[in-house]
């Protein structure tokens, strides 16, 4: 068992390491061909932050465990808002731009109610098993291009709030880091995955209650850093937007893809887990008009992380 939590964090930093440099390989590429740093910033950075959940839920369709791949976006994106934006929120309060509230945080709501009514077949297909088929993930990506299309929008009427400092690197060198963070974020997956496995079977677990939790936390923790560090330097708008923007590339594209490669059955994914992220995304809409209009405060993030323990504390309670 030993072996197999090291292997397990061994896949994880495996695959964390890797979509970081394969972003600043993949970044410098696309500067040397004069592609603006808005548009790399919207599409190679923000992919690299959902690279560790996308390796992972892939991996996870190939081999036939689904469970963890629906889980682990749906943990993601619980512990995204209600443990990262908690945490943040008590080390600064963050201001929230009125355009995130009023178009970005309903699209990560839209994205829920999405997957939530896509694993109802059973209700709303007259009995069907409920999964996330191949049509399904086509839909999701076609979402995807629509946020995509919108970012790329608001980028253009708006170049400077989202602007990424890119590194200059040598061709070689950033083809030499897309090919590396691709090898380490392909073996690091199957590491991690086989090894979370391992433990749900070892412990009597079921493979969805890994996946919300073990693998959604494992997979977090690039957004974690990422919205700690943007709060301490009151950068507000990015560790909202890195949250908000992660969920919803976590479902439309990470499950999008996924299920493209294989459909996802549900399993043992429940509607409490479903709900949680349907209520976990309305929360934080209703947060920027309680105790300060357009805000996080530590109060809020109080409430997050209360509302995260009382999610775990009744995952535990299923082992």
């Amino acid at each position: 068992m030993i072996t197999t939590v090291l292997l397990l964090i061994l896949g994880l930093i495996m695959v964390i390491y890797g979509a970081d440099i394969m972003v600043d390989g993949a970044s410098a590429l696309a500067k040397a061909y004069n592609i603006p740093n808005i548009v790399i910033g919207l599409t190679v950075v923000a992919f690299g932050t959902s690279a560790p959940e996308l390796a992972i839920s892939v991996y996870s369709a190939m081999t036939g465990n689904t469970e963890i791949a629906i889980g682990n976006v749906v943990g993601s994106n619980i512990c995204n808002i209600l443990l990262i934006l908690g945490i943040t929120g008590i080390i600064a309060p963050l201001a929230i731009l009125r355009n995130t509230v009023l178009k970005e945080i309903p699209f990560s709501i839209l994205a829920a109610l999405v997957i939530y009514f896509m694993l109802q077949d059973t209700w709303l297909g007259g009995g069907g098993p409920n999964m996330i088929s191949t049509a399904d993930g086509f839909i999701l990506l076609g979402f995807m291009s629509v946020f995509m299309y919108y970012l790329l929008s608001l980028a253009k009427n708006n170049p400077d709030e989202k602007a990424e400092k890119i590194n200059n690197m040598p061709l070689w060198r950033s083809i030499l880091f897309i090919i590396i963070g691709l090898i380490l974020l392909v073996f690091g997956g199957k590491f991690f995955v086989d090894n979370a496995s391992s433990i749900a079977e070892g412990f009597g677990m079921s493979k969805a209650i890994i996946g919300v939790t073990i693998v959604a936390i494992g997979t977090s923790l690039p957004e974690l850093a990422t919205s700690v560090v943007a709060a301490m330097k009151k950068n507000a708008d990015i560790a909202v937007g890195n949250v908000i923007g992660s969920n919803v590339f976590n479902v439309f594209f990470v499950l999008g893809v996924s299920s493209v490669v294989n459909p996802l059955d549900r399993g043992a994914i429940s509607n409490i887990d479903l709900y949680s992220v349907i209520g976990s995304s309305v929360l934080l809409f209703l947060a920027c008009f309680v105790f300060a209009r357009y805000k996080i405060t530590r109060k809020e993030g109080i409430i997050f992380i209360a509302s995260y323990v009382g999610y775990i504390t009744y995952q535990i309670s299923l082992i």
